[in-house]
């Protein structure tokens, strides 16, 4: 067991600096000159904070003094332990940059190129330690909010300032390969990044954004001693006399919404850059986009099934298309470069492009696809991803037993497993029920009438009374959120409603859809194509169940479909 014997000093932070810093002395150690430290950097009036990492904190408290940018901080805190050594103080420093941006209490001045993910000795210990330097830091007003709310929050899920896994560094380092190419001889590409649920897909992209951003400012920096991408070979591409025009594509409006809050608080991002579909071939009439970002590249539309079809006959004019082109056009068309973030087996509406129009689109253009792996979502892992896959398209072989780390729990009341998931969202928030679109929805309108009941099983129940943001939202514990309000969002612990339109058949064997009961009337719009909105319902349940960090509970209308259910999903031990 780790001994800590942490200390935090302040200093003022001005021109005097380093000598102060250097004679802190303690017995032989020579804190301030010769040992591995955390220092944060902050000014309480302006609300701007640095947060860095050094063998030599008086050296380099001059260095930032140098920093127009810096001297408008105030004070220094210094952090360090007998303890401590440089494993220790990377991953500290990478700690506190991802919880305190979420914190909100200081904007950071931070870049997040050098952040980095590894492991070292003891690092459980030394993790537990950081806990109690938080709490500390808490203490002396220095942060405001605890762990467990942080990492319910947006501002934290979202964050640019996360240390990428070895799968995404990989991601990474070749679309910053392909576009120093561009940069450099022209050369256009398509970079294709194909990831399941909960790889990690919006954090890379938001990830790359603040990286290009802070590379175009010139605010990429990077102690000498701290690991870094290779992103410095860009910024010397980057001609200030032309900066690049970057865009960030969300398809899907409740989370497109969510983003642009979250770029309101990070230097660098604005919330201009994020943009739906439709606004781009707009915003290119000033110059085409140098590199146009994707996030949720399967929920692209065709010219099928839409609500409102004169918005997008009139971009295919305006960018000179066919009246049958695509939103994947629009984005081809408007851009130099393009990466996009797909996953075919997200695809829940008639309207998303499917995966062999993809393919056409792209045509004899130059792709590079690249794998994402690495599950960040659900504490199942990859392991439970592909089992419900598995399930529901019948390839399951045998019941998989309890996932370590996971609660799957199966119910035959379903008022007892809304019960289990509110106390939850009590407990640990973000817990909440969800179904399929397979109920009508009277209670929907400008004014929501919160008696009338929408969802007629048990004790009746409220579709989700906003569609932007809700899972955010002061949520009833009677309201169920549909697969459009939460697809793309974390939850700790989420319950499934299998609606009555999905259910097993003894004659064929698998799980079939009843079509007259799936209330999505644009849903529906595939042509008699049975086997296309068998596809779609089944990746909506799929996709519904891998919205759990913590558990998924389940709870399924259908007789056959439950007894089918109920040998694979029974699989908790209490």
């Amino acid at each position: 067991m780790i001994s800590s014997n942490l200390q935090i000093r302040d200093f003022p932070f001005n021109a005097q600096s380093q000598a102060a810093i250097e004679a802190w002395h303690s017995g032989r150690r020579r804190f301030g000159s010769n040992w591995p430290v955390v220092y944060l950097i902050h000014n309480d009036e302006t609300r701007e904070a640095y947060i860095g990492e050094t063998l030599n904190a008086g050296r380099r408290a001059a260095q930032h003094w140098d920093n127009p940018d810096r001297q408008r901080l105030k004070v220094i805190h210094i952090m360090t332990d007998d303890t401590f050594n440089k494993s220790v103080i990377l991953d500290l420093e990478a700690f506190l940059i991802k919880y305190m941006s979420a914190d909100g209490k200081y904007h950071l001045q931070n870049g997040n190129g050098g952040l980095a993910n590894f492991d070292y000795y003891a690092r459980d210990e030394y993790e537990d330690q950081f806990l109690k330097i938080w709490e500390k830091l808490k203490e002396l007003g220095l942060v405001q909010s605890g762990i467990a709310d942080i990492e319910n929050s947006d501002l934290f899920k979202y964050s640019p300032y996360k240390s990428l896994t070895g799968d995404q560094q990989k991601v990474l380092d070749i679309v910053l390969h392909h576009l120093a190419g561009y940069l450099q001889f022209e050369s256009k590409e398509t970079i294709v990044v194909e990831g399941g649920a909960g790889t990690g897909k919006t954090i890379l992209a938001v990830f790359l954004l603040k990286l290009l951003t802070d590379l175009a400012s010139n605010n990429f920096e990077v102690d000498n001693s701290t690991e870094a991408t290779n992103a410095g070979d860009i910024r010397q591409l980057i001609k200030p006399s032309k900066p690049l025009k970057i865009g960030f594509v969300v398809p899907m409006q409740s989370l497109r919404q969510t983003l642009k809050n979250v770029f309101k608080t990070v230097r660098g991002l604005r919330e201009e850059m994020i943009l739906s579909p439709v606004d781009v071939p707009k915003a290119a009439q000033n110059g085409m986009f140098d590199l146009l970002v994707c996030d949720e590249a399967h929920r692209l539309r065709q010219r099928k099934a839409l609500s409102q079809y004169p918005a997008f006959d009139n971009n295919n004019k305006l960018l000179g298309l066919p009246q049958d082109a695509t939103e994947l056009d629009w984005l081809l068309k408007c851009s130099h470069m393009q990466l996009l973030f797909y996953d075919p087996e997200q695809s829940v509406k008639p309207s998303d492009i499917p995966s062999g129009m993809f393919d056409r689109i792209f045509g004899y253009r130059s792709i590079i696809r690249i794998p994402l792996t690495s599950q960040l979502r659900c504490l199942g892992g990859d392991d439970y991803i592909a089992y419900v896959k598995d399930v529901l398209n019948g390839r399951a072989s045998a019941p998989h037993g309890p996932f370590e780390n996971y609660t799957l729990r199966f119910y035959d009341d379903v008022d007892q497993m809304m019960d289990e998931v509110n106390r939850l969202d009590q407990e640990y928030g973000l817990s909440c029920g969800v179904a399929g679109y397979a109920w009508s929805w009277p209670s929907r309108g400008e004014t929501r009438d919160t008696t009338v009941r929408d969802i007629l099983i048990g004790r009746g129940y409220l579709w989700n009374r906003r569609s932007t943001d809700w899972v955010n939202s002061d949520r009833l514990p009677y309201e169920i959120g549909c697969i459009h309000t939460v697809q793309g969002y974390d939850l700790n612990y989420v319950g499934v409603i299998f609606g009555p339109e999905i259910i097993y058949s003894s004659k064929s064997h698998r799980v079939e859809v009843i079509q007259e009961n799936y209330k999505d009337t644009l849903g529906r719009a595939v042509s008699g194509n049975y086997e296309a909105l068998r596809t779609f319902i089944i990746n909506i349940y799929s996709t519904l169940m891998t919205r759990g960090i913590h558990g998924a509970f389940v709870y399924v209308c259908d007789p056959a479909l439950r007894e089918y259910l109920r040998k694979y999903f029974s699989t908790s031990v209490e």
